[in-house]
């Protein structure tokens, strides 16, 4: 399997979504990709499923905030102080999805400990929940208000939160790596919810997820913390990145 890492870099939350897509159209069976970015403006992202009007579309714009659809399945989330990450790849025997769902999470721990020793403690989910369940409730519009099996969690919390689609014979994980907080104003952009329904998705928040900037008490070097992402890739897979 020939390995190529790509960063593009800040882009549209179109752009970045389409660019996951056209890896997916043009990957070869021989062939995977693991891609970082970020998102300039921030961009809040739905579910392939769920519904635009759990999001005030007209708050979102007067802000300058972008609003796109994900191609994998999940809830909102706002894309802001985080580094994406996408992996593509073809399925087979040895690569089936639930393989490569946990086998990208334990690399991104590695790569979190390579930035910063403290990440030892980073483990993965071991319960699935009952997503069918949550999404009825107040807090299911929000992609961070749990945590799947195989997600990556710091002390209990969620610090990465992933979604994974097949589409043919290959396959497209993509997920955030929360650096700093501003995710957590996705509240404010959320439509029909009541005074007790806001302030127990503000409670999910602080209570269920984590960050970079929060463990480490500074703020992210992003560069650093890319090229950690890349070699604690690199070191799980037991492969060396085309560049």
């Amino acid at each position: 399997m020939n390995w190529t890492f790509i960063n593009t870099g800040t882009n549209t939350g179109i752009y970045n979504m389409n660019y996951d897509l056209q890896l997916v159209e043009n990957c070869k069976l021989n062939e995977a990709y693991f891609r970082i970015y970020r998102w300039k403006p921030y961009c809040i992202s739905l579910g392939y499923t769920q519904n635009i009007l759990d999001v005030n579309q007209e708050k979102a714009t007067s802000e300058n905030i972008d609003i796109v659809r994900r191609p994998t399945g999940g809830r909102a989330i706002l894309h802001a102080e985080e580094i994406t990450y996408s992996v593509v790849l073809p399925l087979n025997s040895k690569y089936t999805a639930r393989f490569v769902y946990a086998k990208i999470s334990e690399a991104l721990i590695k790569g979190l400990v390579k930035y910063n020793p403290i990440f030892i403690d980073a483990e993965l989910e071991n319960t699935q929940p009952n997503f069918a369940k949550l999404h009825k409730q107040p807090d299911g519009m929000v992609c961070f208000a749990s945590t799947a099996k195989s997600e990556v969690k710091y002390k209990g919390k969620k610090l990465i939160g992933s979604a994974q689609r097949k589409m043919g014979n290959y396959l497209l994980q993509h997920g955030s790596i929360l650096c700093g907080t501003y995710h957590r104003n996705l509240i404010e952009y959320l439509n029909s919810i009541s005074e007790y329904d806001y302030k127990l998705i503000k409670n999910e928040f602080y209570t269920k997820t984590i960050e970079i900037e929060t463990v480490t008490g500074i703020k992210v070097d992003y560069d650093f913390l890319t090229k950690s992402l890349v070699k604690g890739f690199e070191e799980e897979w037991g492969i060396e990145f085309n560049k």
